[in-house]
């Protein structure tokens, strides 16, 4: 569980770093089942495996890029070791208790490694934007480092408290240092600070993120490599309401408006099952 202190600095902040919560053991098997499903060698497939600054390749198919972010979206459907982890019961208790709910789904999950040297930005952006066929923005993700992600090797920055600022998404750029630049900043609520800091976390670790909290990553050119796990979470009131397309649109069976529920968003927790444990 979470401290008082925790929950009151994730409500302010959007994020907070959490307890390392994958031994070296568990790192190195989600590492490997990594390198199957990236290399398309695993027997099931995600629904995504590409270089997210091209949009276009399957990553298995061309592994030769000049600058390259490997997203791999719903690694769980292709691994059950990436499945499990969705399930972590330390991880999922965490985040209930942000949410305030006592049932969790899946929405889907993420894989972005920077790869050494090559690996690219991944823009400044909010997530429930990209999102646009769910409602309301409630979701948390909970982002596993599978190495440790320093400002070295292009860790994820944050804009504390961008989170209570509503959907900016379409406004937000970055300059040539790559801080956070808003186009139309008078759109902003008065007075906030753009500011944005590092969130560094170490290989095991865990942060947590609101899905509108301002966040983005630089290069990583450094020898070091960058893989991390992301697993955006749903609160047991999520409906489906679309009004945009994304890749997951093709797995919902239930009717705008319902709550988002199907074998392709499996619940990984309830506080049923911890209070009959």
């Amino acid at each position: 569980m979470l401290t008082k202190e925790q929950v009151e600095q994730f409500e302010r902040d959007g994020y907070i770093k959490g307890d390392v919560v994958l031994s070296d053991d568990e790192v190195e098997v989600l590492r490997a089942e990594l390198d199957l499903v990236m290399s398309g060698q695993s027997v099931k497939k995600p629904v995504l495996n590409r270089n997210l600054l091209d949009g276009n390749t399957e990553y298995g198919m061309n592994m030769v890029k000049s600058e390259t972010v490997v997203q791999i979206v719903n690694i769980w459907m292709a691994s059950d070791a990436f499945l499990k982890h969705a399930g972590n019961p330390k991880i999922c208790e965490e985040i209930a208790q942000l949410c305030g709910t006592d049932t969790l789904r899946i929405w889907h999950d993420q894989i972005q490694y920077k790869p050494p040297v090559t690996g690219g930005p991944t823009a400044w952006h909010q997530d429930h934007p990209a999102w646009p066929i769910i409602q309301p923005a409630d979701l948390i993700s909970a982002w596993v480092a599978l190495d440790d992600a320093v400002i070295d090797n292009g860790c994820m920055w944050m804009v504390p408290g961008s989170h209570k600022w509503g959907d900016h998404n379409r406004y937000l750029d970055s300059t040539a240092d790559f801080k956070p630049f808003h186009r139309e900043p008078h759109l902003l609520p008065s007075g906030v600070d753009t500011t944005a800091v590092p969130f560094e976390i170490k290989k095991g670790q865990v942060g947590y993120h609101h899905c509108l909290t301002w966040h983005g990553s630089p290069h990583n050119r450094s020898e070091m490599k960058r893989r991390a796990i992301a697993v955006h979470y749903m609160p047991d009131h999520i409906r489906f309401e679309p009004t945009g397309r994304h890749p997951m649109e093709t797995h919902i069976a239930v009717e705008p408006g319902k709550q988002l529920v199907g074998d392709s968003f499996p619940v990984v927790w309830t506080a049923s099952s911890v209070t009959s444990a």
